[in-house]
């Protein structure tokens, strides 16, 4: 396991533990979690093709691991397609990532028509398998890693909320030099 993905799991053991005592908001601050992992285990992908960390170098990027049938990632979602709209054209990549909690939610047909339901337009990646999770050490839906466009994990949210302070943290990168 790389000091990367340990210290991307450390950072959800911490995530978990704030928010059962309700400090959840409270995550250190860092300049960097390490360098993106890999979005290579994605079985397809629908409105995009593939992409990886080198084909996104340059932008800032959002990867949401979500899943359609849970409650939680559906509250998020429109805040999560707000900011794929409004920042789109200033270097914002959303990614979202669908990892199944259930058995009847790695049917492709259905994913395909909860995108569409949802006005999901950016990428998804199919993550039937976990292999993307499991890469990127994530264990919540809804999970929010934010990528600067040096490729490196600046900030991550685990769960709702905070929506304004997910917000400040796109603009915030957007406006870092390359």
């Amino acid at each position: 396991m790389t000091t990367d993905r340990r210290l991307l799991l450390a950072v959800g053991g911490v995530a978990l533990a704030l928010a059962g005592l309700g400090l959840a908001s409270q995550l250190p601050a860092r300049d960097s979690y390490g360098a993106m992992p890999s979005l290579a285990g994605a079985s397809q992908w629908l409105n995009s093709p593939a992409l990886d960390a080198p084909a996104l170098k340059g932008k800032v990027v959002l990867v949401d691991f979500w899943t359609w049938d849970c409650s939680n990632c559906q509250r998020s979602l429109p805040h999560v397609n707000d900011w794929a709209r409004r920042y789109g054209e200033q270097g914002l990549v959303v990614v979202g990532v669908h990892t199944p909690e259930y058995d009847y939610e790695h049917d492709i047909g259905t994913l395909r028509n909860q995108v569409a339901r949802l006005g999901i337009a950016y990428p998804v990646a199919v993550d039937n398998d976990h292999q993307v999770w499991d890469a990127w050490g994530n264990q919540f839906w809804p999970a929010h890693y934010f990528v600067d466009r040096k490729g490196q994990v600046r900030h991550v949210h685990f769960g709702e909320g905070d929506y304004a302070g997910q917000e400040n943290v796109i603009q915030a990168l957007l406006s870092e030099p390359d």
